[in-house]
């Protein structure tokens, strides 16, 4: 009896490509044998999703019916008819034929289940997972550049086999699937034609070799999920919500591939006294009115710690701002610093002496 593809995946004739994607993703997800699903209703699903979401496919289908099923190169079994369950990396189950020709369905299906397409799969494509955590630094921290520690839970080499997989001191012997050459092939038909692929080897993981005893610590994962200290660069004028990528800093890779990478979010602490504004460093300082009238030098500190005099030109008004070049923070990007910004406000006595009220009363006079 023919298939009907819509009523498999519950979508009308006229349903968009949107619509029949996120209808194949809840029932992928719903379905899927990790998830306690059926293989073969799993199967169906994504049988229907490999023809209606491929324009050319579903033309042709909507076009000949039965015709188009029946002219598959597989018969009855069309699409999906050679699938392979093997273990994937992560522990659950992968599919054993190519992904690619049906768009972005392996990029779903890893999205789902963690799982992907091992078509191809090399020690590139063993990376391990990349990892981002946050960091909060004083503002005093990026003034310079600095070197900072921290400490990660994440996925190690196995300290006991050396990600080898095999308990120490043991043999490995040639792998029986694939013959010790560390791929196989599979077999597809489609409605052009059967076309052969080659796919890494879901026994031995490429490696061509097996371990005889599996190592008791990773249980021949070559892997084990601990604590590491890392070490990483903190640039100087870093701020916050930039991203530092420490490369090979993530997970560790499986099997000899390439760690993943770290990505640190960075969060700058606010300051007591300085507000940054870009590169710029702006503080507020109250003078004395005498000072604001009769011109002063004051000390200013820095966000060194550092402090150097400033000049109060004569007759300044309240929130007038001042500029001390090069003592901001430094460019991130390029030589140089900001500017540190000071702006003066005049203080008003709540409290005076009877000898200030005079003095102030003799001013008044005086039209000051």
């Amino acid at each position: 009896m023919p298939k009907d593809y819509y009523k498999i995946l519950g979508v009308n004739r006229d349903a968009s490509p949107e619509e029949i994607k996120k209808a194949y993703y809840e029932l992928a997800h719903k379905h899927h044998p990790d998830k306690g699903g059926e293989e073969k209703k799993f199967k169906e699903i994504n049988e229907a999703y490999q023809v209606l979401s491929n324009k050319e496919k579903r033309g042709q289908y909507d076009q000949f019916g039965q015709t188009f099923e029946g002219a598959q190169a597989g018969g009855p079994g069309g699409f999906g008819s050679n699938w392979s369950w093997g273990e994937g990396e992560s522990g659950g189950e992968n599919f054993g034929f190519n992904f690619g020709e049906f768009g972005d369905l392996g990029d779903m299906l890893e999205e789902i289940f963690g799982v992907r397409s091992r078509a191809g799969r090399g020690k590139e494509t063993r990376k391990g997972k990349d990892m981002q955590v946050s960091l909060e630094i004083p503002l005093e921290s990026t003034l310079s550049g600095q070197e900072r520690e921290i400490s990660l839970e994440k996925i190690i080499i196995c300290p006991k086999c050396q990600g080898s997989g095999a308990e120490p001191g043991t043999k490995t012997k040639t792998c029986t699937t694939c013959g010790g050459a560390g791929q196989v092939q599979q077999v597809r038909r489609t409605i052009l034609g059967s076309f052969a692929s080659t796919m890494t080897c879901p026994q031995c993981q490429g490696e061509g070799k097996i371990p005889e005893q599996s190592c008791r610590t990773c249980r021949g994962e070559g892997r084990v999920r601990s604590e590491e200290r890392v070490k990483i660069f903190i640039p100087a004028g870093i701020a916050t919500n930039q991203v530092i990528k420490a490369e090979a800093k993530g997970g560790a890779g499986k099997k000899g591939g390439r760690a993943g990478d770290l990505y640190i979010n960075v969060q700058v602490k606010s300051h007591p006294f300085f507000e940054r504004k870009d590169d710029d460093l702006y503080t507020q300082i109250e003078i004395s009115f005498s000072q604001a009238a009769l011109g002063d030098e004051i000390e200013v500190q820095t966000l060194e710690g550092t402090k150097i005099l400033l000049e109060v030109p004569v007759g300044i008004e309240s929130g007038k701002v001042l500029r001390i070049a090069g003592k901001g923070i430094p460019h991130f990007s390029g030589y140089g610093r900001g500017n540190l910004l000071v702006e003066l406000r005049v203080k008003t006595p709540k409290r005076l002496t009877k000898v200030q009220k005079e003095l102030l009363e003799r001013l008044r006079k005086e039209g000051l």
